[in-house]
């Protein structure tokens, strides 16, 4: 199929580099990292020139390329379908491509009060009204889903493309506080300790203090 190539933007702010890049690596897929900085003009225009919408993460693999979230989940599935990115049973995978879609398509009230940021720590935080809401939807959904498939993860043993997608949120509810009962703490403790967010985590540490945040996909 050829070299496998996923732009993302900054590790520690871009929520969904993260989703895409989880992705890509649940999936087994070789690929190399291209980081682009979108608030430099230079990179921007480069960009514009393979994506005209400059959304991040973008896949490209061979002649295909991939620049939404869900869409490389979707293409990922069809050829590394043994990598099981949605559960075997059609009810669970049904139920895994509603909350995916309901994560990539909604929650903006909680994007905005709770920017993703892994290096910040807030031991004290209130979150307004608005984004309230969006905090207990989440807490329903996990609820559901580890009562329902037994966890670790959302849909039993293994992560799923839902994992990825939420992944984000989890490290928003450690970087604000937010309480959680003790179910969803092991929940969160279940995915910030997960090998491929430990890896990400490191990286985005490692980040340049001026790099500064811009999320390109809604």
């Amino acid at each position: 199929m050829g070299q496998a190539t996923l732009t993302i933007s900054s590790k520690n702010y871009s929520s969904w580099s993260l989703r895409g890049w989880l992705l890509c690596r649940m999936a087994g897929l070789e690929f190399t990292e291209e980081m682009v900085d979108t608030t430099d003009a230079t990179a921007r225009q480069e960009l514009l020139l393979l994506s005209p919408t400059v959304l991040v993460p973008r896949l490209v693999h061979g002649k295909v390329q991939v620049w939404d979230t869900l869409a490389i989940a979707q293409y990922l599935n069809e050829i590394l379908p043994e990598a099981g990115l949605y559960p075997d049973d059609i009810v669970a995978r049904s139920h895994c491509r509603s909350i995916s879609g309901e994560m990539h398509s909604g929650f903006y009230n909680l994007r905005s009060a709770l920017p993703m940021n892994l290096k910040a720590r807030h031991q004290s935080f209130k979150i307004f009204s608005g984004a309230r809401p969006d905090v207990e939807r989440i807490k329903v959904i996990w609820h559901e889903c580890l009562d329902t498939y037994g966890g670790p993860f959302l849909f039993g043993a293994r992560p799923s493309v839902a994992d990825a997608m939420y992944a984000p949120v989890c490290t928003r509810f450690r970087t604000y506080s937010v309480a959680l009962d003790p179910t969803l703490e092991a929940y969160v403790e279940t995915i910030l300790n997960w090998a491929p967010m430990q890896e990400w985590t490191e990286g985005a540490l490692a980040e340049p203090d001026e790099i500064v945040e811009l999320e390109v996909e809604f």
